[in-house]
């Protein structure tokens, strides 16, 4: 799965990397070095721009928004659902309730410097459990990582119309097999898509199928021991992708 991730480029930075035509951010995120369900993230989407009631309709448009991380269906009665939606199943996507009409049509990309996975050590804790080893998992090249994911648009019933904040968008992360070498970390990562595959991904206007879900190639991502300390949602730091000697790592 993916439950943490890091997330540092400023809007200005990717406005630039994914070629934003508008910004719809209220408010400029500050940079997240531990991301956790629930957090407001950037994420890429193409939507039709704003228009007069009279106007002609045009084409979508790529747009950088803010969005809460954990899909609220549009069906849901609570918002409280999103905490168990951060990620979606690349296997089952088109077919879970919640995800298949946001997989129709409301695809994004969910920029990240990368993810955090657990590994379960040999070296049993205080409490008698396995020790878990964080990793951090970036690109090689320290790009940016385009990961996958749905969004939703979902209408409080318990605010007004005429409240700006009735409408909550939010989104998941979809998943995939890891491929051999991340997949002795953890046998979850986020589905990649590569530079080439962003137009049609985003387009909503580009029917849904299993040729949009095509894993990156391998290879293209590695994958370090950190500090247990990014455990905590209240650490937050860019100290937390600095790399753990390898002598202080548990075998």
């Amino acid at each position: 799965m993916c439950g943490r991730y890091a997330s540092s480029r400023s809007a200005g930075e990717l406005v630039d990397e994914f070629e934003i035509e508008e910004i719809r951010v209220a408010a400029p995120l500050e940079a997240s070095y531990n991301v956790a369900p629930t957090d407001e993230v950037y994420a890429v989407v193409e939507r039709p721009p704003r228009r007069e009631a009279d106007a002609e309709p045009e084409p979508p448009q790529r747009q950088l928004r803010s969005l809460r991380w954990g899909l609220v269906p549009s069906w849901a009665k609570d918002r409280a659902i999103g905490s168990r939606m951060i990620n979606a199943r690349m296997e089952t996507v088109a077919e879970k309730p919640a995800f298949r009409k946001a997989f129709a049509s409301r695809r994004c990309l969910l920029p990240a410097d990368g993810y955090y996975e657990w590994y379960e050590t040999e070296v049993a804790g205080r409490n008698g459990k396995p020790v878990k080893q964080p990793f951090f998992i970036r690109p090689k090249d320290h790009g940016v990582l385009a990961m996958a994911g749905l969004y939703e648009i979902w209408r409080d019933p318990d605010r007004a119309d005429d409240d700006p904040d009735r409408f909550l968008w939010s989104c998941t992360v979809i998943t995939t097999r890891a491929e051999d070498e991340l997949g002795r970390i953890h046998d979850r990562m986020p589905l990649m898509v590569e530079r080439e595959r962003w137009r049609d991904w985003l387009d909503p206007t580009r029917a849904a199928g299993t040729d949009l879900l095509v894993p990156a190639a391998p290879g293209l991502l590695e994958a370090y021991p950190v500090r247990p300390a990014v455990g905590n949602v209240r650490n937050n730091g860019p100290e937390l992708l600095e790399p753990l000697p390898l002598e202080q790592v548990d075998p």
